[in-house]
């Protein structure tokens, strides 16, 4: 009882601020904006509304935001570009990956596991590497951390990685992107047994899908976007997972490139090297259906999306499954949820 009152007696610190909650009302909106697009052929469109709903939304978040993975250069994007502040101005300072839409052409398709993205850092702690596009990528759930390596051959990896998980080779399944670059690739893995999927796009939610049981998947390998890595870390740390990367040089001029700004093409860079700070936060909303989430499903004057907010810090994972009203949302609300942009 007296180390009950004690206990009772003692300041607590305050439970401190998780803005994944706020960064769920980020990606839905994204989400909701650019699902009307589905199936419709143009994904330049689809982008461009997800893109305006983003930012607007990112625009009422208390924070003193910098993107660090964003849309490309400002020459390249007018909105959501790397280097552009974002937020209010308020505390806490911190850098931002966005990725309004992974997977514009599966959306554009009616395809599945696009989604929009969300992760915020601390500043100063995501990695960039300035016009190297491409990375090396080996991602795993939170078995594998520790055990796999880049250096390893694939199917060392891959009988690494069964052994951590109790079960044969042929039991996995590793995710590869269809790229005529990963020929030679989809051969190894296919000589240790281990069953392939091939996806044809949306590296993050590919990335993800080793550190969540349901998915069915166990690894990620091949060659993807260098802003989807760093992203994807993001998510791994509030998972438990594990990404390597290596920085792949598409030409001449990237490997100059690389070498200009000393970094080095034979290095692993680490999960910690691609996010620094132990405190990320993570939102990830379906706009399509998939392996992850469920995509945003419309009803008369209103929708259903479904989102994973997440928080490395304390390891909690939230599935939020939420309604919106388009008339209420509309009242206090600059998007016209009803309706496609364009």
């Amino acid at each position: 009882m007296l180390n009950d009152e004690r206990r009772a007696a003692e300041p607590r610190p305050p439970l401190d601020r998780n803005i994944a909650f706020e960064l769920a009302r980020v990606t839905e909106a994204a989400a909701l904006a650019s699902a009307r697009w589905m199936g419709k052929g143009d994904k330049i469109a689809a982008d461009q509304a997800a893109v305006n709903a983003m930012r607007y939304a990112l625009g009422h978040v208390d924070m003193d935001g910098i993107v660090v993975i964003g849309e490309g250069e400002k020459d390249e994007a007018p909105m959501l570009y790397i280097g552009e502040s974002i937020g209010n101005g308020m505390p806490p300072r911190v850098d931002i990956a966005v990725d309004p839409v992974d997977g514009t052409t599966l959306l554009s398709k009616g395809l599945p596991n696009a989604v929009a993205v969300v992760a915020l850092a601390g500043r100063g702690t995501m990695y960039y590497p300035p016009g190297i596009v491409y990375m090396e990528k080996l991602a795993v759930g939170p078995l594998g951390k520790g055990k796999v390596s880049l250096e390893l051959s694939v199917a060392e990896n891959v009988r690494i990685l069964a052994d951590a998980k109790g079960c044969d080779p042929d039991d996995l399944t590793v995710v590869v992107l269809d790229r005529p670059r990963h020929a030679e690739l989809i051969e190894e893995i296919r000589a240790t047994g281990a069953r392939i999927t091939l996806i044809s796009d949306g590296d993050i939610a590919g990335g993800i899908m080793p550190a969540l049981d349901e998915t069915g998947i166990d690894m990620l390998l091949g060659i993807g976007g260098s802003p989807e890595a760093v992203t994807t870390a993001c998510a791994l740390k509030c998972l438990g997972g594990d990404i390597q990367c290596r920085l792949w040089p598409r030409n001449d001029g990237e490997r100059a490139q690389a070498e200009k700004l000393g970094l080095a093409l034979d290095t692993v860079l680490t999960i910690d090297d691609l996010v620094k700070s132990d405190d990320v936060f993570f939102s990830l909303t379906g706009v399509t259906d998939g392996e992850l989430v469920h995509g945003v499903r419309y009803f008369a004057r209103g929708a259903r999306t479904e989102t994973l907010a997440m928080r490395s810090k304390s390891g909690t994972v939230r599935r939020i499954s939420a309604v919106h009203h388009f008339d209420k949302l509309m009242r206090y609300s600059e998007l016209a949820y009803d309706q496609p942009e364009g």
